[in-house]
């Protein structure tokens, strides 16, 4: 069973930057962060293969989010830059196998969630 847990949520003012961060337990899997604000379905936000060597990005957060692991210490970051009142949402690491999916319905292995609000 492989245990995720997120952190790096809070409060920013919109143009600032948050750094998430996902812990995982045991093998090193391709991870995605995923978000859902509220009244609207989860979506992909970025990825990223289990080697580190493969990404992809959403397109709404393209060029301001950068997604990088450190198998070393099994976690996963997703930094955010320039960030927008229409980012704000609960961000969730999820985990699979060796290859990214932007569906959520792939990942079998989901954190918690932490909040990431954006005041304009």
């Amino acid at each position: 069973q492989v245990q995720l847990l997120e952190s790096g949520g809070g409060l920013v003012q919109a143009g600032g930057s948050l750094r998430l961060s996902c812990a995982a337990s045991g093998f090193a899997y391709a991870m995605g962060w995923f978000r859902q604000a509220p009244g609207k379905e989860r979506e992909f936000v970025a990825g990223i293969s289990r080697s580190g060597g493969s990404k992809m990005y959403a397109d709404s957060v393209k060029g301001r989010f950068t997604i990088f692991r450190d198998n070393a210490k099994n976690t996963v970051f997703l930094q955010m830059s320039s960030l927008k009142s229409e980012d704000t949402a609960v961000y969730y690491c999820a985990a699979r196998g060796v290859l990214i999916s932007t569906t959520s319905a792939d990942y079998p292995y989901w954190g918690q969630g932490t909040q990431v609000t954006v005041s304009s």
